[in-house]
């Protein structure tokens, strides 16, 4: 299979909410999967879209050139695949020393996380941290300049 230019194929949802890519030549390519190149840094760069087996069909050089729906049906499928809640807002912190429980706003609500280390906490591009709880699940800092002054302060206890 020849990978497609980004703007030469359609893309649509088939009933069973799989997506389907349709060549410019008529080709129906059924269960394909957006994949970010950059997904912290530039979420909307460099999107490949892969068929089941793992190979790439198309890829998408910025999500913004694509017509709608398009556009759309590519975000709504990372949104249900990828998990990466972004902190508002730090309220408060049990302890400077780790471990410790972060008590945290994010774009998906209120919640509490173990922090086990400083180590747990890196810089990921200039302004980007990101944050991994005992769990193991990551947490986005876009910009911690854009953070209260009392987060900032909290975070700055710990960088």
């Amino acid at each position: 299979m020849n990978k497609t230019v980004s703007t030469a194929f359609q893309l649509t949802r088939n009933p069973f909410g799989k997506l389907v890519l349709t060549t410019p030549e008529g080709l129906m390519i059924e269960g394909v999967l957006p994949i970010r190149a950059f997904p912290i840094q530039s979420p909307e760069v460099g999107i490949s879209l892969v068929h089941t087996d793992g190979h790439e069909v198309a890829w998408v050089e910025q999500l913004a050139e694509l017509p709608e729906p398009t556009q759309t049906l590519i975000r709504e499928e990372l949104q249900g695949r990828e998990f990466m809640p972004q902190i508002a807002s730090i309220d408060s912190v049990t302890s400077f020393s780790t471990p410790c429980t972060w008590q945290v706003q994010t774009d998906r609500g209120h919640t509490s996380f173990v922090l086990r280390g400083d180590e747990d906490i890196r810089r990921v591009g200039p302004t980007i941290l990101l944050v991994t709880d005992s769990h193991g699940i990551q947490f986005l800092i876009r910009d911690p300049a854009k953070l209260s002054k009392e987060s900032r302060k909290i975070l700055d206890r710990f960088l």
